[in-house]
């Protein structure tokens, strides 16, 4: 008789799942169903009308058609326009700070204090810097005074900022870079100190200078993180609602031309109007989705084919 025990094999496979299971509870209960009731509202007329509401009543595609009737297209351009303003500078200058203060050779002081001074910007509510800039800008704020002491204006003549289009878009623009370039030179830097040393090392004794290393070797290889800080900036550009709807009172003056699509959807939540914000959502979903692909198979397609041409030139040399 065989008196030895067999052993019972455990599995811990199940532990994965009762560790994610409440992820995943939660993603259903408070994004998964939501977006699944904003979808299928937009297909319906649900509104308010006094103290009633009106509805839901089947519509169809009515309420997408209605949105584009409703100046959505030019909302969508004060949008763009206003993000791309923002964050051009903001990649720009982003890249121009990660290299410098990772370049060993430079021997830049302070390093640590500098991060954090570039980051400061980016821990202050969006509420706040639109006050502050609200302040400083305003008719009777510190600029004009300081324009109207070194004479660059008259006396009792203003610039008024936030009556022009150049002057409120550039605004929502300069808020935007100064509340975020910090974030993104961050994550450049840490990018580019990721990258080889040997690399640099290499091309040094190769004879190549600062801007043969930094457009040859690190924008190459910090692409992948670019092609996040791109699409991440694209989405939160599409999303634009607090700066423009603090420092413009939620009228997107002057004449709407700083109104986001964020704002409009905002107008029809204010006015219950389900149907119709629940249409916008769902453009704005697809249209960020649809941005987002184009950005990432583009830079995927150029990598791979500058890959391509690498393993070609290397046959090419086996070759000979």
């Amino acid at each position: 008789m065989n008196n030895k025990k067999k052993g019972k094999s455990i599995s811990y496979a199940r532990w994965g799942y009762v560790f994610i299971f409440p992820f995943f509870l939660v993603f259903a209960i408070f994004q998964l169903y939501p977006l699944i009731t904003t979808v299928y509202y937009s297909f319906f007329e649900y509104f308010r009308s006094g103290l009633r509401f009106i509805g839901p009543r089947f519509v169809g595609l009515a309420n997408y058609a209605e949105i584009f009737k409703a100046d959505l297209p030019k909302y969508m351009g004060n949008t763009m326009i206003m993000w791309i303003a923002g964050f051009i500078p903001q990649i720009v200058i982003s890249l121009i700070l990660a290299a410098w203060f990772t370049d060993t050779r430079l021997r830049i002081k302070g390093k640590q204090f500098f991060k954090v001074v570039i980051y400061m910007p980016n821990l202050i509510m969006a509420s706040a810097f639109a006050m502050l800039i609200f302040a400083l800008f305003s008719d009777g704020g510190p600029i004009n005074g300081i324009l109207m002491n070194l004479g660059i204006i008259q006396q009792g003549h203003p610039i008024r900022f936030l009556a022009s289009v150049l002057g409120t878009r550039s605004l929502v623009a300069l808020m935007n870079f100064m509340m975020w370039f910090g974030n993104t030179t961050i994550m450049l830097m840490a990018a580019v100190m990721g990258i080889d040393p040997a690399l640099f090392e290499a091309a040094e004794l190769d004879g190549c200078n600062h801007k043969q290393i930094f457009f040859r070797i690190t924008l190459p290889l910090i692409r992948p993180l670019l092609v996040y800080t791109l699409i991440t900036s694209m989405i939160g550009g599409l999303q634009m609602f607090d700066v423009p709807q603090i420092l413009t009172n939620g009228k997107g003056a002057p004449n709407r031309t700083s109104t986001t699509m964020i704002m409009y959807l905002n107008n029809h939540l204010f006015s219950k109007n389900y149907g119709m914000a629940g249409a916008v959502s769902v453009f704005l979903f697809v249209l960020c989705a649809i941005f987002c692909i184009i950005v990432y198979f583009s830079f995927n397609s150029e990598t791979d084919e500058s890959i391509t041409g690498k393993h070609k030139k290397i046959k090419k040399g086996a070759r000979k």
